[in-house]
């Protein structure tokens, strides 16, 4: 599957700067897929990886609904940086930014540019809520990771530290925010309509790609 799917972003805008998307909901297996396929994909083209998580907006600006689902899903992510100072230089051929917001310390980061990209380079997106409609028309092509929230939680949350009935429960108070953040993006977008592909990585081992409704 690995093997078939760098094969297609492989392809991407051939001789131009090109951007991709990996999205889907925590714990889908993202940023592990986005590792994977950069290895695949440097011997073919030079590639780049980023992850969402680093344009975090401030705790103050996430938080102004309280912790609410509705909070989680609309103001998160710093949507303008994203756009602006990742995607949009990446493709002009200027110096990118790779991250602007620390979340674990909170502090707001202002790193030193990445050099511009050559003029074939891919650029490898990953996070959540990326087919969003501010987001959407960013990407020259798109993957959906699909993970039900009965593995995709317990999947996510281990990162963390041991899952008990809690933590792996997708209806309990503690996942709450963000799982309802996430179902009030389903039910907007229907991001796997959207994806140029979609990959079915419930299970880990046998993971099953197919082209997307897009």
């Amino acid at each position: 599957m690995l093997e078939e799917l760098a094969a297609h972003l492989a392809v991407v805008r051939p001789g131009e700067r090109a951007v991709v998307a990996l999205d889907g909901v925590d714990g889908a297996g993202k940023t592990v897929l986005g590792r994977e396929l950069a290895t695949l994909l440097a011997p073919r083209r030079e590639v780049h990886r980023v992850g969402v998580d680093a344009f975090h907006r401030p705790r103050t600006e996430r938080y102004a609904r309280g912790r609410t689902a509705e909070g989680f899903y609309r103001d998160s992510y710093d949507h303008r940086a994203i756009r602006d100072r990742l995607v949009r230089a990446f493709r002009a051929g200027l110096p990118w930014v790779h991250a602007v917001h620390d979340v674990e310390l909170e502090v707001t980061i202002d790193p030193s540019p990445e050099p511009p990209a050559g003029d074939d380079a891919l650029l490898l997106v990953d996070g959540v809520f990326l087919h969003r409609p501010e987001l959407a028309d960013l990407w020259d092509a798109s993957v959906w990771v699909e993970v039900p929230f009965a593995v995709s939680v317990s999947r996510g949350n281990a990162r963390f530290g041991a899952v008990g009935p809690e933590e792996g429960d997708p209806e309990s108070a503690t996942n709450a925010r963000y799982v309802g953040g996430q179902r009030l993006y389903l039910e907007e977008v229907a991001p796997s309509r959207r994806a140029t592909w979609v990959l079915d990585n419930a299970d880990l081992h046998r993971p099953v790609l197919r082209s997307g409704e897009s």
